[in-house]
């Protein structure tokens, strides 16, 4: 009786070696299908910017055909272990004596760790090849109606081309605004941090001041100079910000 229970359970753990090292295999294919998948969207991609052919993408029918059969057969194999798992778990229960209980536990145990892992793994690679198909269709469709316009009248054409003019003229502004705030924002830092140290100045030379009277007029003519200065610089940062804003929007 005790053999025969050991055959079974060695049969059960030969079935879930076989199982995984059929899943390692698929997953294997199943990511590099979704490898090239991503791939030959990106080249395809780079080439139609610079070309006028509507065809699609990719072979997207004998690409997704191969990856739903693919899906398909691994989803096939996971339901095979689980359930070769589950009869695992039937069997440790019912082993009686607890020191064979807890190797078979830890076996048990090191095996789910395998399926969760291939689980997780099939999941992720099957979502992003999910999200690579939904970025094609939908750069797909944009493709079409750009290609409808270009193949309309030629006012169409003319409002397409200025469309497109228009978009890289919004965009070059959107970068010069970006880099006029940048340096909007070190300036202001600089200035923030000069104030600082004039403000600290300022207050050892009051501080003298106060200890010595005869240079107090010499510290206000400082002072006179220093807004005369601040007065100059914030104009000259001003009518800069505002050149660079009108070259952006004309």
């Amino acid at each position: 009786m005790a053999a025969g229970t050991s055959n079974y359970w060695e049969d059960l753990r030969k079935q879930a070696r076989q199982l995984e090292n059929e899943l390692d295999l698929k997953l294997v294919s199943f990511s590099k299908l979704c490898t090239s998948h991503s791939h030959s969207s990106t080249r395809d991609g780079r080439r139609d910017r610079y070309s006028s052919d509507t065809t699609p993408l990719l072979n997207g029918s004998s690409q997704d055909r191969m990856f739903e059969t693919m899906a398909i057969e691994i989803e096939q194999l996971l339901a095979r272990l689980t359930g070769v798992n589950d009869k695992m778990a039937e069997y440790t229960n019912n082993a009686g004596v607890p020191s064979l209980n807890a190797a078979l536990m830890h076996t048990l145990q090191r095996h789910r760790d395998i399926l969760q892992d291939y689980t997780h793994e099939f999941h992720k690679t099957k979502a992003n090849f999910m999200a690579i198909r939904e970025r094609e269709n939908l750069m797909g469709s944009v493709r079409k109606d750009i290609e409808s316009y270009k193949s309309g009248s030629g006012v169409n054409n003319r409002r397409t081309e200025l469309f497109l003019k228009e978009h890289d003229h919004l965009r070059n502004s959107d970068r010069l605004i970006e880099e006029t705030i940048s340096i909007a924002m070190a300036t202001k830092e600089n200035m923030t941090s000069q104030r600082g140290v004039l403000k600290s100045i300022q207050s050892k030379m009051n501080s003298l001041a106060n200890r010595f009277p005869a240079v107090n007029s010499l510290i206000q003519r400082i002072n006179l100079r220093k807004r005369r200065d601040s007065l100059i610089l914030g104009g000259v940062i001003g009518v800069c910000t505002i050149l660079l804003l009108l070259y952006a929007f004309h």
